[in-house]
């Protein structure tokens, strides 16, 4: 068995939202003074990669704690949308994956973009699903979508029309993940557990690919 990490590390001054404010991870303690060292993080429950639930966009919507536990895992696959044309990924770059996606839990949209992370090129214009797309997407019965981009909509909208789609159907949204050149596998056990904490909007993750040997 083969684990490949899909997680950005968590540190000061690390690449955030644009308005949102980048995580302080600071020493609370020493072992020089206190005799062990303990660090205060203070963040956004949106940073690096992480997870979106409902409750993150609708008003009712679920929370992540409000979710079975094996919502947060598995089978999926990749579909490389990396040399989609004018930057907009629509129903008509999906449908051959039509037969793909009756047999996943999780579709993670590989775009490419996580290789400019930690430039401001990350925050300008990635591939991103077409309204349409979304909306075919959200006719499977899957557990969520992911993607190595900073959103699942493009950085110009400005209604997240693509997250309603998905939060309709009460899916997770999985973004800022990475290292998905290393997966070569056509399907694998995604993992994508979120921290134990009540009304969770959304949560960090160590999203992981689990890959049978």
């Amino acid at each position: 068995m083969r684990i490949i990490d899909l997680s950005h590390t968590i540190e000061s001054g690390m690449p955030v939202f644009p308005g949102t404010e980048p995580p302080v991870i600071e020493p609370a303690t020493s072992i020089a003074e206190d005799g062990f060292l303990e660090n205060k993080i203070i963040m956004y429950s949106h940073t690096g990669t992480h997870i979106d639930a409902p409750a993150h966009m609708l008003k009712d919507g679920l929370t992540l704690d409000r979710f079975p536990i094996d919502k947060f895992l598995g089978k999926a696959a990749i579909i490389d949308l990396s040399n989609v044309q004018g930057k907009e990924i629509a129903q008509k770059d999906l449908v051959r994956y039509e037969p793909l996606l009756a047999t996943i839990d999780f579709l993670i949209l590989k775009t490419g973009w996580s290789r400019y992370w930690g430039t401001d090129s990350y925050f300008q214009g990635h591939p991103a699903l077409t309204v349409e797309g979304a909306e075919w997407l959200s006719g499977f019965p899957l557990k969520g979508v992911g993607t190595d981009a900073i959103s699942i909509d493009s950085m110009d909208s400005k209604d997240f029309a693509v997250h309603y789609a998905f939060f309709a159907k009460d899916w997770i949204i999985i973004e800022n993940l990475t290292n998905l050149d290393l997966i070569n596998d056509n399907s694998f056990i995604f993992s994508c557990l979120p921290l134990k904490t009540g009304n969770a909007d959304g949560s960090p993750t160590r999203a992981v690919a689990i890959i049978n040997q």
